[in-house]
């Protein structure tokens, strides 16, 4: 029986245990030279885009403000990308390298803008703090009058009384 252990030792598990450091050298092996083809193609073609994290908050309680929109516009005010900020306040978008001007707009809050500079392999966040609107700002749209509506009916109603219209 005890030449039965011996040679099983001998030849499965010393076998085995070759097999497996041979399958583990290769793999190594390949896991370098891989490493060593990304780099060079990386090194051979620079990526050329950055990536943009707006990050949308109510101003007083840093609360995170979903469904805002971000809009991502060159200097000269050509639209390049539209977003939408998730449940955590945040909308992502992967840039080329350049000037951008950032729009953060919320139908309950007053708009941000802001401008920023995306570099190459570089994350630039843009945090927004959207104050509310305040009662007296005039909302383009808005079905409801504001203060300032009534004080343009006023001021158009006294133009007409004064001229007898």
């Amino acid at each position: 029986m005890s030449w039965f252990r011996t040679a099983w030792k001998n030849r499965v598990l010393g076998r085995s245990l070759s097999h497996a450091q041979a399958m583990i050298g290769t793999m190594a092996g390949m896991a370098s030279i891989a490493g060593v083809v990304i780099s060079l193609v990386q090194w051979a073609h620079p990526a050329t885009t950055g990536d943009l994290v707006a990050v949308v908050q109510a101003a007083g309680s840093h609360g995170a403000v979903t469904d805002a929109t971000v809009e991502v516009l060159t200097p000269q005010n050509a639209l390049v990308a539209t977003l939408t900020s998730d449940a955590t306040g945040r909308a992502t978008q992967a840039l080329k390298e350049g000037v951008y001007v950032v729009r953060v707009s919320h139908p309950k809050y007053a708009a941000d803008e802001r401008r920023v500079q995306v570099l190459p392999r570089q994350t630039v966040e843009v945090r927004a703090n959207l104050r509310a609107e305040s009662s007296t700002t005039l909302r383009v749209g808005s079905s409801s009058p504001t203060n300032i509506d009534r004080a343009v009916d006023k001021g158009v109603g006294a133009v007409l009384k004064a001229l007898r219209f």
